[in-house]
């Protein structure tokens, strides 16, 4: 048996070619693969291979077992379903299970490898967008709620709070560039995107959370953040 993979390069090549393998079952090759999901069967799995072929067969009796296994009885529901929304339905399934084979090969990876996985997995369609012909949406600048930066949040003298977001397009290396000589006001420490940090609003230093003890759910409920220093020149 092969060895499994284990570099990250590595394992995005197993999840590029069994990703190519689900797609061609479910576009190219699909009446056979309709055909072979026969309802009457017993339980079948649609299998992607790290050489770009596909199966639909029995779940491997293994247990447990040697990768994750996909959604099991896929030939039951179809049937029971449209045609176009079964094939939707086994594709989502099947890029759950893509993504929790490469990230059960990368259980060694470290965090910077782990996000560099899925940074380059994120560039292909979803399996779904390919089998629903609907394109990738790229993500925009946005300061919502629910694009919080990982790295600096800062208050104004408004209450209103500023954030730096992380892109993985041009914005990302715009940021970089703008923060690049941006120095902790307490450790001295250069600017880290993955780092938490927060902006003094009288001196405007920044500031590592850890360094100042500021979290970034505490940092919400400040309206207006004065770093120790200017903390202790308002006392004198």
């Amino acid at each position: 048996m092969a060895a499994s993979p284990r570099t990250v390069e590595e394992i995005f090549k197993d999840y590029s070619g069994r990703r190519a393998g689900v797609v061609r079952a479910l576009t190219y090759d699909v009446d056979e693969f309709y055909g072979l999901c026969d309802p009457d069967k017993e339980n079948l799995c649609l299998y992607g291979h790290p050489n770009e072929s596909w199966e639909v067969t029995l779940p491997a009796e293994e247990v447990p077992p040697e990768l994750p296994e996909p959604a099991l009885g896929i030939n039951f529901a179809r049937d029971g379903m449209h045609r176009k929304d079964w094939l939707s339905l086994v594709a989502v399934h099947s890029d759950s299970w893509l993504l929790s084979v490469a990230f059960y090969l990368g259980a060694r990876l470290n965090r910077n490898e782990r996000k560099r996985l899925f940074s380059l997995i994120n560039e292909l369609p979803t399996v779904f967008e390919v089998v629903t012909e609907r394109k990738p949406i790229k993500d925009k600048p946005s300061v919502d709620s629910g694009s919080k930066s990982r790295g600096s949040t800062k208050r104004s003298n408004d209450g209103q709070v500023k954030i730096n977001t992380k892109f993985a397009d041009e914005n990302f290396e715009e940021e970089e560039d703008e923060h690049s000589e941006t120095l902790c006001g307490s450790c001295g420490g250069n600017y880290n995107a993955d780092e938490f940090w927060i902006g003094c609003d009288v001196c405007e230093r920044w500031y590592h959370g850890k360094c100042v003890k500021i979290t970034p759910a505490k940092a919400e409920s400040i309206k207006q953040y004065k770093c120790p220093s200017c903390m202790k020149r308002g006392r004198q």
